[in-house]
């Protein structure tokens, strides 16, 4: 097959008028689907049913004794924090478990540290204007709407493969006013990476201006493989207790794609300084997290290795839809030189790299042929993705049917879009 740039001027607009009937055609079959959230699907919901049952009307009492139908316990339960111990790579001690949402203890954590400020610095961040924190891209873009709700200024830093480019990371952190990363380091969203042992060493002893800057460490799918290859992910906080920088990571991790989305729990893994901290502010806020659904997590998956059976329950779900994606964009793209395309081992998303400067027009493409992707621009701060050209696409939601469906009219809009391009 010939490549996009090696066809004639008459073989170009030959091409052109074929895709244009074809996408015509497509918008003719009336399409809604839904490709924009990384949202688990009913079946994988359906995965954790039996915990609609527990822990049951005579068993709410926790292995210490503490009714957990009352207040208390704002760390989380014992056991609760003992099965996630391994998840996060963190002691039962060094763990609290909150409700549902991860984004939620992300949200408190900034906003404690713009008010109170955090152990090691010397006043509020709020009072040290103007905030920065660097933003890894392509990147989450709920990471980054906490910034930009807050004021806090974002630095893109780019992805390298094996995590961002630490050298961009340690020139960023000479300027004081860097209070922080963003980091999703197994299987980021949305690219899909892991970071590799040396970046993670150089983000734990590297020697930021700021002495309160901090790690946000967002581990969201750290047990979610898709397959059997499974990249080894170094243990962020021994490796900043053996630089001296203890304090520098939070982790952040949840149970919302391994139970129940809009049920599950929130995780949160530090020093002992940082959860005493977190503790002392977030007791204003609350009297004590849903122990009752602690209990029903603890009863569920027992441990470790049913954390990993369930785990494959899911990937049996969802990964013949990533399978699904790739086949679709290598029928249609695969010798065009016009996109690439991410192939996970883990995580939610697909990232697909197009033709500079057409991001938006695939997206548009999609969108009036009832395809609807996360709009261009998402995976960068502030919404500017200064190449035009960085999609993520999320196959978990609709079925593998629609997916199929959707990552064709997507390869369809792909291609269309670079064709017009180069012919304007």
């Amino acid at each position: 097959m010939p490549s996009l740039s090696t066809l004639s001027p008459e073989q170009r607009a030959d091409l052109r008028t074929t895709l244009r009937e074809e996408y015509e055609a497509l918008k003719a079959q009336g399409l809604k689907l839904d490709m924009t959230r990384g949202k688990p699907a009913s079946e994988q919901l359906d995965l954790a049913a039996e915990m609609l049952a527990l822990p049951g009307n005579r068993d709410t009492t926790a292995e210490d004794g503490t009714d957990a139908r009352n207040y208390g316990n704002l760390q989380g339960l014992p056991e609760t924090r003992a099965l996630f111990a391994p998840v996060l790579g963190a002691p039962a001690d060094q763990i609290v478990v909150a409700n549902n949402s991860s984004l939620a203890l992300m949200h408190d954590v900034l906003v404690y540290a713009l008010l109170k400020g955090v152990p090691g610095g010397e006043k509020p961040w709020s009072k040290q204007e103007p905030i920065t924190i660097l933003c890894p891209v392509p990147g989450y873009d709920r990471h980054f709407a906490l910034c930009e709700g807050f004021g806090i200024r974002m630095i893109p830093i780019p992805m390298t493969g094996e995590g961002p480019d630490m050298d961009a990371v340690e020139k960023a952190v000479a300027d004081p006013a860097v209070k922080g990363i963003w980091c999703v380091p197994q299987y980021s969203n949305p690219s899909g990476e892991t970071y590799s042992a040396e970046t993670v060493r150089r983000l734990a002893s590297m020697n930021p201006a700021a002495p309160d800057f901090r790690i946000l460490w967002d581990n969201a799918y750290t047990v979610h493989h898709l397959a059997d290859e499974r990249p080894a992910l170094a243990n962020i906080l021994e490796a900043c207790a053996e630089a001296g920088n203890a304090d520098r990571p939070i982790i952040f991790a949840s149970t919302s794609k391994v139970t129940l989305a809009g049920a599950g729990l929130a995780l949160l893994a530090a020093s002992p300084t940082n959860v005493k901290w977190y503790l002392a502010q977030a007791g204003r806020r609350s009297i004590g997290p849903d122990k009752l659904n602690q209990l029903r997590h603890v009863r569920f998956l027992r441990d470790a290795a049913g954390i990993a059976a369930h785990m494959e329950r899911h990937r049996a779900l969802i990964g013949p839809k990533f399978n699904a994606v790739e086949e679709a964009f290598a029928a249609r793209l695969d010798g065009w030189e016009v996109a690439s395309w991410s192939r996970p081992l883990g995580g939610y998303f697909i990232t697909l790299d197009v033709t500079d400067g057409t991001a938006g027009e695939v997206v548009r493409l999609a969108g009036e042929a009832g395809i609807a992707l996360t709009p261009a621009g998402a995976t960068h701060p502030y919404g500017k993705d200064p190449h035009d050209r960085t999609l993520r696409i999320a196959p978990t939601f609709p079925s593998l049917g629609a997916v199929r469906k959707a990552a064709e009219a997507v390869a369809l809009c792909t291609l269309l879009a670079a064709v017009e391009k180069t012919a304007g």
